[in-house]
């Protein structure tokens, strides 16, 4: 049985994303020319990827004459905190916590890291930080 294909993309496909994001619709000969001016992929891997991407709901084509036409149909935010989402559940146990103390535990952290999210903190609204929403403070 082959493995669960995971929602979470590998790099050959967050560079193909990249591009996408940045130049929208887009044809595989497109991004192939793209992607191609970092590292050399051949058509056939690009059109493979941009396919798989199709499968996992990050793109959707349109066909124009002869060739489809890709493009992203979930944002770059929203994907990253799919990204996000899913090494939270997979090392963090869901805990934002966890995930939050590891970051702040990282000796690459710069003074004015902190600072800011410090003041991001802070600036949260309170029923936020203690948990509950404005709806469950209601009840």
């Amino acid at each position: 049985m082959p493995p669960k294909r995971s929602i979470t993309l590998t790099e050959a496909e967050l560079r193909l994303m990249k591009v996408l994001w940045e130049r929208g619709e887009s044809a595989v000969s497109d991004l192939t020319a793209a992607v191609s001016e970092e590292r050399p992929l051949a058509y056939t891997s690009v059109l493979t990827t941009v396919r798989i991407l199709e499968e996992k709901g990050y793109v959707r084509h349109r066909q124009e004459g002869r060739a489809f036409l890709y493009s992203p149909c979930i944002d770059e935010s929203e994907a990253g905190r799919t990204e996000v989402r899913h090494l939270l559940n997979r090392f963090f146990g869901n805990s934002r916590e966890r995930l939050l103390l590891s970051l702040l535990g990282d000796e690459e952290l710069a003074p004015a890291e902190i600072r800011r999210l410090r003041q991001a903190i802070n600036a949260l609204p309170e029923d936020e930080i203690s948990g509950g929403s404005s709806k469950e403070t209601a009840r």
